[in-house]
């Protein structure tokens, strides 16, 4: 018999401002929830307004994790340190293992309409944070969607029913489904009892058990092995995320994530120094990846 995951705790999505100005609307990483271990942070961003994006996110640097971007509405460029280039288009996604360390941009390429989109996140554990660094690139078409029941079901990451997501995360195996139910619509789904997940609801209304979930807010799920959600009258979207966690120390500095303040001390010097990237990364998948 199934046992249904309540809430555990309600995180109000904070604005925040990231890159050139842009801004953002995050919850894991903030006072509220520092961490939810495998998961480090997660930044929606969504605005019609080029003021609020159009800076993007110039060249900064990373190491010691994964960063999963998921493009809902627009469309933006990605280039890095290890020759990487890569179209990130409107439904399309990005997973990038920064580990040793990469200097990457993310820049628009639009000067007007809606920009739309996630980007989580992930730890890695201390025996990968310096292996090399990877990067896949995912078309929209790539991307498989399921429909039945009132439920339209995109699988980026883990499976749903008999459909697997491209996105591969061997440590954490991370499922991320971007979901949209119809009106009065319920989705059920079960999710590994001893992973941590969570829910984000980012249009319309939903009942989680009997709890409504306030729009543009995170809730972090307890102790079971479903999720049973409920649509408003509007219908609902959200993304619903899980993965295995590391139980490892996790001390972040900046763009940086690694098990030990000394580690992290010595990031900024090599990134300082120059030192920073230090091997060629491996494009593990290429469709929607090009080299410039």
């Amino acid at each position: 018999m199934s046992t249904l995951r309540p809430v555990r705790q309600y995180v109000p999505a904070m604005q925040a401002t990231e890159g050139a100005g842009v801004t953002v609307h995050r919850t894991i990483g903030t006072p509220s929830l520092r961490h939810l271990d495998p998961f480090l942070m997660l930044d929606h961003f969504s605005s019609d307004d080029p003021g609020q994006y159009i800076a993007g996110f110039p060249d900064h640097p990373h190491r010691g994790f994964v960063t999963l971007t998921y493009m809902i509405d627009g469309h933006m460029l990605h280039e890095d340190s290890m020759g990487n280039r890569g179209d990130l288009r409107s439904g399309g996604v990005q997973w990038m293992k920064a580990a040793s360390g990469v200097i990457h941009s993310e820049m628009p390429q639009q000067n007007d309409g809606l920009m739309r989109g996630f980007q989580l996140w992930i730890n890695l554990p201390a025996r990968e944070k310096m292996s090399d660094p990877e990067y896949q690139n995912f078309e929209p078409e790539q991307i498989p969607t399921v429909t039945a029941g009132g439920a339209r079901v995109r699988v980026i990451a883990g499976s749903y029913g008999e459909a697997q997501g491209p996105v591969r995360d061997p440590v954490t195996a991370v499922q991320y489904l971007d979901v949209a139910l119809d009106a009065g619509a319920r989705f059920v789904h079960p999710v590994e009892p001893a992973w941590t997940g969570f829910l984000y609801l980012f249009e319309g209304a939903l009942t989680v058990g009997e709890t409504a979930l306030p729009l543009h807010s995170l809730a972090v799920l307890g102790e079971g092995d479903t999720v049973s959600v409920r649509a408003g009258p509007e219908g609902a979207r959200f993304i619903l995320a899980a993965g295995r966690p590391l139980n490892e120390p996790i001390v972040q500095y900046g763009p940086f994530v690694m098990t030990t303040p000394e580690e992290i001390r010595r990031a900024f010097e090599d990134y300082q120094n120059d030192r920073l990237v230090r091997r060629r990364a491996r494009v593990v998948s290429e469709p929607g990846a090009t080299r410039p």
